[in-house]
Parts: structure tokens; C-alpha cells; sequence
């Protein structure tokens, strides 16, 4: 665990202020500066996840931490939620951007700055850090991104390969509707906090209608994808990902397309979460410092030795047993001084053999583990075996007297034919150990349609043959003598990725495929990370997670069977933080339940639902708020189909009830 620090070089204050923007809206804030006279670098996080609550105990660990090194650390809350005025948006609107500039300006003109500002955070928070730094506001210097990405089509929470990411687009839209329907605390806006509320209320849309309505990488996904002009970025971007968290390529792009002096990258073993929080797997490193270096760096013109590390700084897992949790991972760090790196050296493997029909069950992917893990019990992909019996696996044996280390993105090619217009085609990687237990490595997908790039659909004609090649997501990895390497290829992924309409699979051509793997040539590197620490906790009170008693609190991940209908259920808790008691009195409760059900051989029954329920109570007040949501989409051969409902009380009063249902065209998805 972190070790909690209190020594600080400076004494610090902490102050909630109100940042006004050109609309008249105010922004609510929270300001943690070093008790000194002369003015400070800023730094800051802006994200919609509440400051007040959410992410309160996260905040503390870090925004002290800063303060307490001499930076002005500062936590904003996007317009439209926590208690902040004005009504939510899209994710990275045009608004929420804007809002953002004004807030660094606003920051570099206080007279406790010194007029140069850094702006951090992780996922949401790393996203329009980068984003906000492509529109380039001057007072902005430096940045840090942590699992993050610069292409908000193809490396995001919505498509992948260009199919609908049932797993997430759902399950995120789901999670922001219920997050947008939250009301302002009446501790920090008083007696407005019910007007805020209703006003925000009446604008809500859920998320997934504008998703689903763009399955394509159009304009709307090409704003905010600074992969769109890498040279809008002025400011110095250190980007951060880890191995288990699916943003990670984001890392490799950014430091290969911006200039050497100005960019840095990260990549560990780590979920999606800060590497310094010690949630599996780690190991853990002293994040809070290395990012010090960097605003030291670039914010007040120190030489702290961060711009001699090499251009990307990489975790190479060893090989590992298959298993849903790992506290730490084996491995070592490397560094490499360019990307692509001169180390590494693209392999092919030819897969060999006969054509051969490859028609998955639907079910296939259900022990694809989480798409977004947070360093929960249950994860990680299990053991593959039950898997790659549902795909067409190729292997290859690492010879006995040497390893195979790889490091970047493996990639496919393969000549198919497919007798209808759609189809999609996933590649695992995995290591298999001589006890023949399968270990995922890496993975990556194609959408027949997205075959001619992600900005267009074109049907494949039927019975057609025809090449087609994809990457797999980036990784560094070790595969020790005496393992196997193998490619497994199926036609379906589910919940990861929504059916196509067709069934039938596509006829595989392995005399005419080949995977590539990029493999890395051993180097002697000396890469160390001091340990992680963190500010004093803010202690917050965490009470049973389950509406009952952690005895009968269910499963993470529980996949149920029906024999006789052929219907597979995947039901999914994602143990969003059940009862949290904050020191200023607030309790707040929150629960969530997803759930994807598909049969064997019907695509069109594939179904997803989340159902969130969560309470906001001040006793001291008389408080009482709660919120409950339901989403669900299914699909006919021409439609998904989308129904989301949201009830908010007051009390016992129903203030809020309404109820969304939409049938949105499938153009590519």
C-alpha cells in the first residue's frame, strides 16, 4: 500500500470557490495552494464525477499531496454536475472544452499563480486533458494523461474494429445516465439545490441515442481525437497507460507523433486506474513523484532528469497462469529511446493448413473478462481453453533454448470468405504454459464492414474472397522456452461486441494468413520508480458493499446457462462502492446490476440491460434523495432498440419520471 505522507515542504490551505465563466455559469471548485506569498504554478483536474463525494477520497490522496510541493492543486467539476451550475452535455462537448480554456486562463490569472498551469487526470479527466491542450490555451505548459486516448472511435468506449462494443457503450451510457440524473448538495448551494436538479433533469438524453446513431468515425468522433492533428498539442504531454486498461495504444501513438522534446510515455502492468493506488495488478510505483518531476520539469524550468528517461518507459509481463486477479504482476521495466523502436523487429508466423469454416457460438466470449477493469476480484480474463475450443486456434512453439519477448501492437492477416454481407472476425493471443492452461495475452477486432477503413461501411459480397488484415491492442509480453504461442480466431465475441445480423461465420484461408508479432530484442535497462505514497486519507467510512451483509452479497461476474432454450446470461456487478459515509456527515449509496443474455446460434437475441440505483442522504439536513435508472437495448435485423427510464424522489415525493424508448438504425454496428 502507499505510504501516507505528511512531512510536507510546504503548509498548505484549502479553500471551495465558485469560477466564473463568460455565460454568466459558475463552475464549483476546490483550491489546494501552499501557504506562501509569492505566486504558484496551477494544477488542474476537471472532470463531471463530483468533487463534493465521487471522487473525494481519490482527490485527497493527490491535490494535498501537490500543494503540499509547492503547486496550486485545483479540482473543478464540469459544468452541469456536482454542484456546479448550468445542465450536463455529451462527453467532451464543444461546451465542456470551452468551459475548460476559460478555466485554465482563469487559473494563470489568479494572484496566487504564476500564470503557467498543468492540467491532469485519468480517464475522463486524462481524455480533455489532452483534448484542452490541442486547443492550446497559452497559460497551458504541460500535461499528464493517464489512461487516456487520442482516438474516440477506435480506442474508446464505444467501438472497437468498428463494431458496437455492446460491453461498454451499454454499460457506460447506462452509468451516465444514472450519473447525470444526481442532484446538487444542498451543503455546498443551499436552498437552490431542487431547482439546479429539476432544470438538469428536464435536459437529459441518454448518451447512447447520439452513439448509436454514429457508427461510423465521422465528424462527431473526429471532434475530440487529437490523433486528428497531433500538432495542435504545445503543450508537453506525459501519457500514462497499463496493460489492462484498453487505452493503452493511446500511449504508443502519442509518442511516436509528438516531437521527442515535448512528450514522454508510461506503460505498466496496471488496470484502469492511478499506478500509484496499489489495485491489482501492480506492482505500484511512485506516480505522485514521477509527475513531480514533470511540472517541476515544465512548469517552474527545473532539470529533474525527466527528459534523459527514455521515450517510452514499458512493463514486460513474464508469463503468468491464467487468473480473474493478480496483486503483481512478474516482469521488468524497459525503456526505448524512439518509437517504433529500433529493438523491435516485426515476425511473421505463417498459420498453414487447409480452408476451414470458422461459425462461433454466440456465447463465445464470455470469459473475455472486463473491458474496463479497475483492479476488481473477478476482472480478468480466466484460463481461455473453453474459448479457444469455440475458435480456429493456430500455434507456435517457443524454442527451448530462448524466450520471445514482444512489445507493441501484433497484427493479423487473414484471407477469408464470407458467403453474407457482414460479419466480424477477433484475435486472441495467448500463451500456453506445458500444462495446457491458456493465458490471454493481447486481442484484437475486425467488423467486415470497417475492412476498408473505420469511416465507411461496405458490405462484403456475398461469397466473396477477399484479404483483410487488423492489429491486435498493444502489449509487452515474455513467452518462455517451452510454451506455445497460439492465434485463436472466431467469429463472435460476446458481450464485448454486438452481433452482425448474419450468422454463418466466413471460411478461413490459413495458407494465405500470418500473424506478425513485434518482437523486441533483449536489452540491459536500469529503469526504478520510487515507492508510492499519498497525502493523509480523508477518511472515509465504507460500509457493506450488498443491500444486506457481505455473506450474501453476489457475485462479481456469474454466467448462468438455460440448457434446453440455449440461452446464455452473463450477469455483472460492477462494484460500483455500495454505502460511503463522508466526514462531513453526507451518506451516499449507490448499486448496479448489468446483464447480457444471448442464445447459441441467434444473433438477433442478443439483449443488454443495467439497472443503478443510488441514494444521496444528509440526516442532519433531512436530505433524502434517491435515484434509480433502468437501460436496455436489443436489436432487430434493421434496429437496435433502446429503452431508458429514470425516476428521481425527494423524499417520498416522485419528482422525476420519465421513460425513452428509440429505435436507431444499423448502418455498420
Amino acid at each position: 500500500m502507499p505510504r501516507i505522507r505528511t512531512d510536507f515542504p510546504y503548509e498548505t490551505t484549502r479553500e471551495d470557490v465558485r469560477i466564473p465563466l463568460s455565460d454568466g455559469t459558475k463552475l464549483y471548485a476546490r483550491v489546494w495552494r501552499p501557504a506562501v506569498d509569492e505566486p504558484v504554478p496551477a494544477l488542474l483536474e476537471y472532470l463531471p464525477y463530483r468533487l463534493g463525494d465521487w471522487t473525494a477520497a481519490r482527490d485527497w490522496q493527490r491535490h494535498p499531496w501537490y500543494a503540499g510541493h509547492g503547486y496550486a492543486s485545483v479540482r473543478v467539476d464540469v459544468r452541469g454536475h456536482g454542484n456546479s451550475e448550468g445542465v450536463p452535455g455529451d462527453e467532451y462537448s464543444a461546451v465542456e472544452l470551452a468551459d475548460g480554456v476559460e478555466v485554465v486562463d482563469w487559473l494563470a490569472a489568479r494572484p496566487w499563480c504564476d500564470g503557467h498551469v498543468g492540467m491532469f487526470g485519468i480517464s475522463w479527466g486524462g481524455f480533455n486533458s489532452l483534448q484542452i491542450a490541442a486547443l492550446a490555451p497559452e497559460p497551458l505548459k504541460a500535461i499528464v494523461t493517464v489512461c487516456s486516448t487520442d482516438d474516440r472511435y477506435d480506442n474508446d468506449v464505444h467501438y472497437m474494429g468498428g463494431s458496437v462494443l455492446a460491453v461498454d457503450m451499454h454499460a457506460w451510457a447506462a452509468t451516465m445516465l444514472a450519473f447525470v440524473s444526481r442532484p446538487p448538495d444542498p451543503e455546498h448551494v443551499g436552498d437552490a439545490w431542487r431547482d439546479m436538479w429539476l432544470n438538469r433533469l428536464e435536459q437529459v438524453e441518454p448518451f447512447i441515442h447520439t452513439w448509436l446513431a454514429h457508427q461510423t468515425r465521422d465528424d462527431y468522433w473526429r471532434h475530440g481525437s487529437v490523433s486528428e492533428d497531433y500538432s495542435a498539442i504545445k503543450a508537453a504531454v506525459l501519457a500514462v497507460g497499463g496493460w489492462h486498461d484498453p487505452y493503452r495504444d493511446s500511449v504508443l501513438r502519442l509518442v511516436q507523433h509528438l516531437p521527442d522534446d515535448r512528450v514522454r510515455g508510461v506503460i505498466g502492468p496496471w488496470s484502469h486506474q492511478y499506478p500509484d493506488r496499489g489495485l491489482p495488478p501492480g506492482p505500484a510505483i511512485g506516480f505522485l513523484q514521477e509527475t513531480l518531476r514533470w511540472w517541476d520539469q515544465h512548469l517552474r524550468g527545473k532539470d529533474t532528469g525527466i527528459m534523459s528517461e527514455p521515450l517510452l518507459r514499458s512493463w514486460i509481463s513474464e508469463s503468468h497462469p491464467p487468473a480473474t486477479s493478480y496483486p503483481e504482476l512478474p516482469g521488468r521495466w524497459v525503456g526505448d529511446e524512439a518509437w517504433p523502436s529500433p529493438h523491435v523487429t516485426t515476425v511473421p508466423y505463417a498459420l498453414q493448413g487447409a480452408p476451414m469454416p470458422v461459425d462461433s457460438p454466440q456465447y463465445t466470449g464470455l470469459d473475455a473478462g472486463r473491458f474496463l477493469s479497475f483492479g476488481s476480484d473477478a476482472d480478468m480474463p480466466p484460463d481461455q481453453r473453453e474459448e479457444d475450443a469455440r475458435s480456429a486456434c493456430f500455434e507456435f512453439p517457443v524454442p527451448p533454448d530462448s524466450r520471445i519477448e514482444i512489445l507493441g501492437r501484433p497484427r493479423v492477416r487473414l484471407r477469408l470468405r464470407c458467403d453474407v454481407p457482414s460479419g466480424q472476425v477477433i484475435a486472441r493471443l495467448c500463451d500456453i504454459a506445458p500444462d495446457g492452461s491458456s493465458t490471454l495475452v493481447t486481442r484484437g477486432a475486425l467488423n467486415l464492414s470497417a475492412r476498408q477503413g473505420r469511416d465507411r461501411a461496405a458490405s462484403w459480397p456475398p461469397g466473396a474472397t477477399e484479404n483483410v488484415a487488423f492489429e491486435l491492442n498493444a502489449i509487452g509480453h515474455a513467452f518462455p522456452p517451452g510454451h506455445r504461442i497460439r492465434l485463436a480466431l472466431s467469429s463472435a465475441y460476446w458481450p464485448w461486441l454486438w452481433p452482425q445480423p448474419d450468422t454463418g461465420g466466413w471460411v478461413l484461408d490459413p495458407a494465405a494468413s500470418v500473424l506478425e508479432l513485434p518482437v523486441r530484442a533483449p536489452t540491459a535497462d536500469a529503469i526504478t520508480f520510487e515507492e508510492p505514497e499519498h497525502a493523509e486519507p480523508l477518511g472515509v467510512a465504507a460500509m457493506a458493499y450488498s443491500p444486506a451483509t457481505l455473506d450474501e452479497q453476489r457475485p462479481e461476474r456469474l454466467v448462468v446457462r438455460d440448457v434446453a432454450s440455449g440461452e446464455w446470461r452473463l450477469e455483472v456487478d460492477p462494484r460500483c462502492g455500495g454505502k460511503r459515509v463522508y466526514p462531513d456527515g453526507l451518506e451516499f449509496t449507490e448499486e448496479a446490476l448489468e446483464t447480457y443474455t444471448i442464445k447459441e446460434r441467434a444473433p438477433l437475441s442478443a439483449r443488454t440491460r443495467s439497472d443503478w440505483k443510488i441514494r444521496l442522504h444528509r440526516p442532519e439536513l433531512g436530505w433524502d434523495t434517491r435515484i434509480e435508472t433502468r437501460s436496455e437495448i436489443s436489436c432487430d435485423a434493421a434496429d437496435f432498440i433502446t429503452s431508458n427510464e429514470v425516476a428521481c424522489r425527494d423524499g417520498e415525493e416522485v419528482v422525476f419520471h420519465r421513460t425513452w424508448e428509440k429505435r436507431i438504425p444499423r448502418t455498420a454496428g
